[in-house]
């Protein structure tokens, strides 16, 4: 793997072009996607009081389609918005077509210098309008949150601090969108037929699921399977006996350690993901070891993501289909290898707006506070977005 030479693809947004693409976006979205966009009247009035202002939007973000969907959604409000998209997904075509369409890099897990100064400058213009999702990469999760990264509250709050400082009446908005998938039609015989081929890629018998031989049962016999797996592959002795959360953890840490070692990274005590992302920033910037070292190291990075906010109990917890398939198509990326699942059927994709939170009325507290500030605020809006997740 050759190492990247272009750091930041900074927004070369075309009004004209994204209007005519916004014109044609349901269309793509329900042909190419398989999604329909839900969002009341309501929600979509909030959005178009924006307008005018200065504002960060941010939200959770459970699919790899969610950046079209959020296309969407401003086609439907009729705004131009900017998006912070990760950097890999700006290549060849599609990264000038992604610039023209007002979205703008960033390389997590180093501190993108660049990305931070677009957004910074970009707030201060007077009718900025930019998304954030502020969990920092795709969750593979319909129905929970992840914690925010600070960064989506704390940039936003250093510019009104500093905008105030010569008219105390600027407005600075941050929005919660709440963003959940729902599938349109019944997924039984789906769910069936995603389990039949696990089962049989691992080869698993009927007995091994237990009885009654349950949608669920069997869930968690593939899932122990590919544990069991796991663990051998990375030199861990299996415990069946013990609960899976204390295994999941315990394989997550072993492996983005070996991950550090073979970098000769240290570990900075912060999130699986966030170390996750250092490791998949440098790869791409530094010469590689050899071609199938550096590849093999990215497809491990891309399993610590994948497997990052998995617990038991998601399916528990509330069974719905999409928590069932949510969880099928994490152990088909493992056991598949394929880093992208496509959607298993037609899905609606549920929009909810909370209230808009004015970073003016927080500005005092900031130059008192900055960190307890943030922390307030991150948490305030992550919890929103958790509530509004109907």
């Amino acid at each position: 793997m050759a190492p990247e030479t272009t750091l930041f693809f900074p927004p070369k947004q075309k009004p004209l072009l994204i209007r005519l693409v916004q014109s044609v976006s349901y269309l793509v979205l329900q042909r190419l996607y398989q999604c329909g966009l839900v969002v009341s009247e309501d929600d979509v009035a909030k959005l178009r009081a924006m307008a005018g202002t200065r504002v960060v939007y941010v939200c959770n973000h459970p699919t790899m389609e969610d950046g079209m969907v959020l296309f969407s959604l401003a086609a439907r409000v009729g705004q131009l918005w900017h998006y912070v998209v990760a950097k890999e997904s700006f290549r060849g075509f599609q990264g000038r077509f992604l610039q023209w369409m007002g979205c703008y890099s960033i390389r997590r897990g180093l501190g993108d210098r660049a990305s931070i100064a677009q957004t910074l400058s970009l707030l201060k213009t007077p009718q900025a309008q930019v998304v954030i999702f502020p969990e920092g990469g795709c969750s593979y999760q319909n129905g929970t949150v992840m914690p925010f990264r600070p960064g989506a509250i704390q940039m936003p709050l250093q510019v009104i601090a500093q905008l105030t400082k010569q008219d105390p009446n600027t407005d600075l908005y941050v929005v919660p969108i709440s963003l959940k998938y729902r599938y349109t039609q019944p997924m039984t015989a789906i769910i069936e037929d995603t389990l039949q081929g696990l089962e049989q890629a691992l080869g698993i018998m009927a007995a091994e699921a237990g009885e009654p031989r349950t949608f669920y049962s069997r869930l968690l016999a593939i899932a122990g399977r590919v544990l069991a797996r796991l663990e051998t592959e990375y030199g861990l002795a299996n415990q069946p006996e013990q609960d899976w959360n204390p295994r999941i953890d315990r394989l997550r840490n072993h492996v983005i350690a070996r991950c550090e070692q073979q970098l000769d990274l240290p570990s900075n005590g912060t999130t699986i993901r966030e170390r996750v992302y250092k490791i998949q920033a440098l790869l791409e910037t530094e010469e590689p070891k050899t071609i199938a070292e550096d590849d093999a190291l990215y497809w491990t990075t891309v399993r610590l993501l994948n497997f990052d906010a998995i617990y038991d109990g998601y399916v528990a917890d509330d069974p719905t289909p999409e928590r069932f398939l949510d969880t099928l198509m994490r152990l088909e990326r493992e056991v598949y290898q394929v880093e992208h699942i496509q959607p298993k059927a037609h899905r609606q994709a549920i929009f909810r707006v909370g209230e808009p939170i004015n970073l003016k009325h927080y500005v005092a507290d900031f130059r008192r506070d900055k960190a307890g500030t943030v922390g307030q605020l991150t948490e305030q809006l992550r919890q929103g977005v958790q509530t509004n997740l109907i």
